[in-house]
């Protein structure tokens, strides 16, 4: 919840959707109570006391006969028109004194062997009324001895637990309810869990039903693995559950009750004097009025809600924007303060690693600018000398001084070759146009050029052909990166070193290696070795030559072609310079 904005906000939408809600159906529920009770509760009220009322009659009864006063005494509680029909049509009781026209569909089918459970009446799992006991009512003489044993419970328990009740089963069969059902066997309550003789008769007569569904009439016939029905307060009931096992038991459940209950019969229940069924409520203007206002409430309570959240989240919108116009009025370090996990929070952590990266480039920039003012500073002060100096006649300008001069003209110009290389990659603008080149003339040029300068410097430069040679590279830049890796090499080797220039393939990519003996870079040092204006001796002093830009050019050059350059090195053992690049040339 914490940590998405977008959660947030649906949370407190969704708070605020429920309550309107609860405050709609409370409002509601208290505005139209009364109209609910009289109209559509009392509706279903009054339709299950009537069918509650002729379920009972039709358990207890072998017919209909009878009926006229019960369906009248409910007409007349309820104020409904009662009509009771057999399923032809016939009427067999009703509330008018005249006949009229019914509903094409009655309300509800009057049937204690099926009872519709959608009116709240209970029944047993087989929808069976629970009243219809049929032959397992006991007889007087019965329930006379049953009560009379069941009072005695009753007070040997009351002894023991304090508290005990009797019930009475539809049946007539009572039995003692108490907290501590331990104490039913000590006080003799055993025989109260046995079924009567009535029962008796009654329980097998249903097996021998159940049984004859299986085609067990013949007792010397194997058995077919029915369980036996047993005798409860509550009626018979029976442990099986396979379907066709239940549907044989329903089967003759129905049958045994059958003859002792009314048949099935429609009930209609209409709107008194009307062939229609009840109706439900309908809201009055009052309850209108208090909704719409309700309502509006409700909006104003949005608006609120949502005015209040919208002003927490603009607030360190309101911080961001402040940093950024300070970071605009050059305040480089311009930071926020996060609070949270959320996107907003997120946004606060990216601006401050974006202030963070800024000032660091700011930073690097100046440094830039001190490292080329340095490096432009030495050879253009020593051109002013010697030329002030030959101006004032102290010096003549022979063939020495001239080239001298031309030499840190040269390296003035190199310096400004790198930077405007540099400044093109910055920009994006460092374009390569690759083409089919055979990498040992290259390697020829490069052993060419470098072995003058190797020579002097007393150090061995070893170049190696290809075996393949064939790749798709910009000639020009690449010559112009093995150059600085070469003349990086050389400067850094000491006299009767060595410099080695390798190329290979190594599956798609081609790679050059130049090695050299020299004094090597610590591991401190390593991360910064393509960095601009870099030098291990950590002085300014020009003495071992470079600008400090060749390695940072042969990065950009490297990854222009769609490559990479990479550098270990040994300190005391010499450096490996490692140039790859795809044979494809760049994707």
């Amino acid at each position: 919840m914490r940590r998405s904005l977008l959660i947030r906000w649906i949370a407190v939408s969704a708070l605020v959707a429920l309550c309107a809600i609860a405050a709609t159906a409370l409002l509601a529920a208290k505005t139209t109570t009364g109209a609910i009770q009289q109209e559509q509760g009392q509706v279903f009220a009054d339709d299950g006391s009537i069918y509650q009322g002729l379920l009972s009659y039709a358990a207890a009864h072998p017919d209909w006969t009878g009926a006229g006063p019960v369906v009248r005494k409910y007409a007349e509680a309820t104020g409904r028109r009662v009509v009771l029909t057999t399923p032809q049509g016939k009427v067999i009781a009703g509330s008018d004194a005249e006949p009229r026209r019914l509903p094409a569909q009655p309300s509800v089918v009057i049937d204690p062997l099926s009872v519709d459970p959608g009116l709240g009446v209970p029944s047993t799992p087989d929808r069976i009324d629970p009243s219809a006991v049929g032959p397992y009512a006991l007889t007087a003489d019965e329930r006379e001895d049953l009560l009379n044993l069941a009072s005695k419970v009753q007070s040997c328990m009351e002894y023991y637990s304090g508290l005990a009740d009797i019930e009475v089963g539809p049946g007539g069969h009572p039995r003692v309810v108490a907290p501590e059902s331990y104490a039913l066997t000590r006080c003799g309550g055993i025989g109260l869990e046995q079924p009567v003789k009535t029962e008796q008769i009654a329980l097998e007569k249903l097996n021998s039903l159940v049984s004859a569904c299986f085609g067990r009439t013949d007792p010397s016939s194997p058995a077919v693995g029915v369980p036996p029905m047993t005798w409860t307060f509550d009626g018979p009931v029976s442990t099986a559950t396979d379907p066709a096992t239940r549907s044989c038991v329903t089967s003759a459940r129905r049958e045994q009750l059958t003859p002792y209950v009314a048949p099935a019969a429609w009930l209609y229940i209409t709107e008194k004097g009307s062939d229609q069924p009840p109706s439900g409520f309908t809201l009055s203007s009052e309850n209108r009025v208090r909704l719409i206002a309700l309502a509006g409430g409700i909006l104003l309570l949005t608006i609120v809600v949502t005015g209040l959240a919208s002003i927490r989240l603009i607030r360190p919108l309101h911080a961001l924007t402040g940093a950024a116009q300070r970071m605009k009025a050059g305040e480089t370090g311009a930071r926020v303060r996060v609070r949270g996990k959320d996107e907003i929070a997120r946004l606060a952590v990216a601006f401050n690693e974006m202030s963070e990266t800024r000032e660091r480039l700011e930073t690097a920039r100046k440094a830039m600018v001190s490292d080329i003012a340095h490096e432009l500073r030495t050879p253009l002060s020593t051109i002013r000398g010697w030329l002030e100096a030959t101006q004032d006649g102290i010096s003549r300008l022979d063939q020495e001084l001239a080239a001298s001069l031309l030499e840190e003209a040269l390296h003035l110009q190199h310096i400004v070759d790198d930077l405007q290389d540099l400044a093109l990659a910055d920009a994006g603008s460092l374009r390569v146009h690759p083409e089919p080149i055979d990498a040992n003339v290259i390697l020829t040029q490069l052993a060419a050029a470098h072995a003058p300068r190797a020579e002097a410097s007393g150090v061995r430069l070893t170049v190696t052909p290809m075996d393949e040679p064939e790749l798709t590279a910009d000639p020009v830049r690449l010559r112009q990166s093995l150059d600085n890796l070469v003349s990086n090499a050389v400067r850094h080797t000491p006299r009767d070193g060595a410099v080695t220039v390798t190329g290979r393939r190594e599956g798609g990519d081609v790679v050059f290696e130049v090695t050299d003996t020299g004094v090597g870079i610590t591991s401190e040092d390593l991360p910064h070795v393509f960095d601009r204006f870099w030098r291990a001796d950590r002085s300014r002093a020009r003495g071992s030559g470079g600008s400090g830009l060749g390695l940072a050019i042969v990065r950009n050059l490297a990854e222009a072609h769609g490559g990479a350059v990479a550098v270990a090195s040994t300190p005391g053992h010499g450096s490996t310079f490692t140039l790859r690049l795809p044979s494809e040339g760049p994707a």
